[in-house]
């Protein structure tokens, strides 16, 4: 019986070769010709991932080995897209972590982890570099366990001769092997001056596995050696089961373990079946799908690649997404060698594009007829941690750049798009720098649109800090009725968060009763701006007094004459700015804190309080309060001073009074924004 295809996953921290490998898998199959360089990869695909010379997207590639077939996703190794790791993720059988044996990057690394154990997905680790990182690879196991949950079970010993690492001893099969460039490694000899190391590395995995075999366990007490097909059976229960992490090594620059790496993940790595189990899916029943990743082309419409878990899908037939939309299947897209070209159907364990499924999301399922599929995964996207403004270069492209941003965040949920009326601004929020750089990026390379970026304004509010009265009359006479109304008010602060209070203390009739009415109006109208150019709030008015004339006065006169005698009392109560205060939430590794601490005060932020994080070992958690206006770039350089693993979760906590120059900024550019 021919093996379902299996889908494996790439994933690791920035930087560590994921693209890389990918590139040394397809030619080790016989995919590419030869592996590419940086920025010529397969995974380089689109115009951003090469001119960043880095993954923005996950990137899938059909490989054939030993007569099974794999279908490999290269997941972006940035934090900042995370959320691609998250959809690919449930749908695939199994995972390679792609690493280095450095301590600076363990922060990352943990958290990649942690995105596997939460839902459980089995997982290898291949120590990639290990031609460059020689003195660090005999402790690889010590220095990486702290970022694993489960257990490391070192596979692999490395051989080092003058201080780099030129082969390895395979643990499993007792034989030394010799890297060749781009090569399959070659079996030699293993050297007596490892084999007292050998001996004691391979018992130590034995006694790991033994962990879960009682038999195995009895043959290590009485020290008969362990048959060889039963130590494999028992790395690929393991692995299978989540009761260990396989630890390979090589180097992908090279091409060096890459063979080691396939046979592994023929032999060891689940299959449909167990994917299935996981997600609760039946394996009998209606087509069924798993939507991975949306992507839009600039004149190819949309795209959904999906993953069959049940059945199989043909061109023109009819799917229903389990969001309740329902689609048909305009075209089917393979992707063989890493090269995507149209196919006719996709079989179970396949992974393919289905076009034109307008309405269907990522994340979804999606079954063939009527009946709604079951929601397998469920995809919150993460809150934004920052944000741009962006507008058109030409104002013809105003139309355009909203249908396209909304194309954008379709394709990548972890967007955000806010339109902000009372500062005009069309505002962009993502999950960093980079990733809102490549958004915009792919508005040009996909869609034409030139777009500009700036930073975006704060929402200043400003309020009164004592009590003043004045009074204002609206007198014009211009033939026939005239205008005329006499106000007297006066104003008085209220608690924060008290808005707006309109109070009428008219004795005698003095204000007729249906221009009362007026003046309130003309008084909230008023606090659109104040003094100081901004928003008025917490703000009580009372009429005192006034005047009117039964001819000439109206609903316009009185409202009018409220609007003179407001700007007159705002500006003698003295009038002080206010600007949004933040509770952050901010998630960092240990020993990492106190830059973090460093990072608050210098933002004129208050600290409330840290300490251990509640689900998080060797991670701590600071409580703070952050003023809006400090809150740009806080990410990025959070992440620098973290090892990338730094966090933050943010929401509105209150106004609170601003002054000095940061009062005197905020004016004075409201100032120039009025003028202009």
């Amino acid at each position: 019986m021919v093996a379902q295809p299996r889908c494996i996953a790439l994933v690791g921290p920035f930087q560590s070769g994921k693209t890389a490998l990918l590139d040394a898998l397809l030619h080790r199959t016989g995919a590419i010709d030869r592996p590419g360089r940086p920025g010529t990869r397969i995974g380089d695909a689109s115009a951003e991932a090469k001119a960043h010379a880095m993954s923005v997207e996950p990137c899938f590639a059909r490989v054939e080995f030993l007569g099974e077939s794999f279908t490999v996703v290269d997941c972006p190794g940035s934090v900042e897209f995370a959320h691609d790791l998250r959809a690919v993720l449930p749908f695939c059988d199994a995972a390679v972590v792609v690493c280095e044996a450095d301590a600076r990057k363990l922060p990352a690394l943990q958290l990649v982890l942690r995105e596997l154990e939460a839902i459980g997905l089995p997982r290898l680790l291949f120590v990639n570099k290990a031609d460059a990182a020689a003195g660090s690879l005999r402790d690889a196991l010590a220095l990486l366990q702290p970022a694993s949950a489960v257990p490391l079970l070192l596979r692999q010993i490395p051989l080092i001769r003058d201080e780099a690492a030129f082969g390895f001893v395979d643990l499993a099969l007792e034989r030394a092997f010799v890297y060749r460039e781009n090569a399959p490694s070659e079996v030699v000899a293993l050297p007596d001056g490892e084999r007292p190391h050998e001996k004691a590395s391979r018992f130590t995995m034995l006694e790991r596995l033994a962990d879960h075999d009682d038999a195995l366990m009895e043959d290590l007490i009485t020290e008969v050696e362990p048959d060889r097909d039963r130590v494999f059976a028992d790395l690929a229960r393991d692995l299978r089961a989540g009761h260990a992490v396989s630890v390979l090594f090589g180097s992908a620059e090279h091409g060096n373990g890459v063979t080691r790496l396939l046979k592994a993940l023929r032999h060891e790595a689940p299959g449909l079946d167990a994917t299935r189990a996981r997600l609760g899916v039946a394996a009998e029943g209606p087509a069924l799908a798993g939507v991975m990743r949306t992507q839009h082309t600039g004149f190819g419409g949309k795209l959904s690649v999906a993953r069959v878990l049940r059945g199989t899908l043909h061109e023109g037939e009819t799917v229903t997404g389990s969001g309740g939309k329902s689609g048909r299947i305009a075209g089917l897209t393979g992707f063989a060698g890493g090269v995507p070209a149209r196919v006719h159907e996709a079989a179970a364990g396949d992974v393919a594009g289905l076009a034109r499924l307008d309405g269907i999301a990522t994340g979804e399922t999606l079954a063939t007829g009527p009946a709604l599929p079951p929601s397998l995964v469920a995809l919150d996207p993460p809150a934004p941690v920052h944000a741009v403004a962006v507008r058109v270069r030409e104002r013809k492209d105003d139309v355009r750049l909203t249908a396209a941003l909304a194309k954008v965040v379709e394709e990548d949920p972890s967007l955000a798009l806010e339109t902000v009326p009372e500062l005009g601004e069309l505002r962009l929020s993502g999950q960093g720098e980079m990733h809102l750089r490549v958004a915009v990026e792919r508005l040009a390379s996909r869609f034409g649109l030139g777009v500009a970026t700036e930073r975006p304004r704060v929402a200043y509010r400003e309020t009164i800090r004592g009590e003043a009265a004045a009074r204002a009359r609206h007198k014009k006479q211009t033939g026939g009725h005239g205008q005329f109304a006499d106000v007297a008010l006066s104003v008085r602060p209220l608690a924060r968060g008290g808005g707006f209070v309109f109070e009428d203390a008219v004795v005698g009739g003095a204000v007729p009763r249906h221009y009362i009415a007026s003046v309130e109006a003309g008084a909230r109208a008023c606090t659109a701006r104040g003094p100081l150019g901004f928003p008025v709030v917490d703000l009580a008015v009372t009429l005192r007094d006034g005047a009117a004339h039964a001819i000439d006065s109206s609903d316009a006169a009185f409202q009018t004459a409220t609007r003179l005698a407001l700007e007159e009392a705002l500006a003698k109560a003295g009038p002080v700015l206010l600007e949004p205060v933040l509770a952050v939430t901010i998630r960092a590794p240990a020993g990492t804190t106190a830059r973090a601490t460093g990072l608050v005060t210098g933002r004129r932020g208050q600290i409330l309080g840290f300490g251990a994080c509640p689900d998080w070992s060797d991670w701590e958690q600071l409580d703070a309060l952050i003023p809006e206006a400090e809150m740009a770039d806080l990410i990025v350089e959070l992440r620098s001073a973290t090892a990338g693993g730094g966090r933050f979760t943010a929401r509105f906590d209150h106004l609170a009074e601003v002054g000095g120059r940061a009062a005197e900024a905020a004016i004075a550019g409201q100032a120039v924004r009025r003028a202009g």
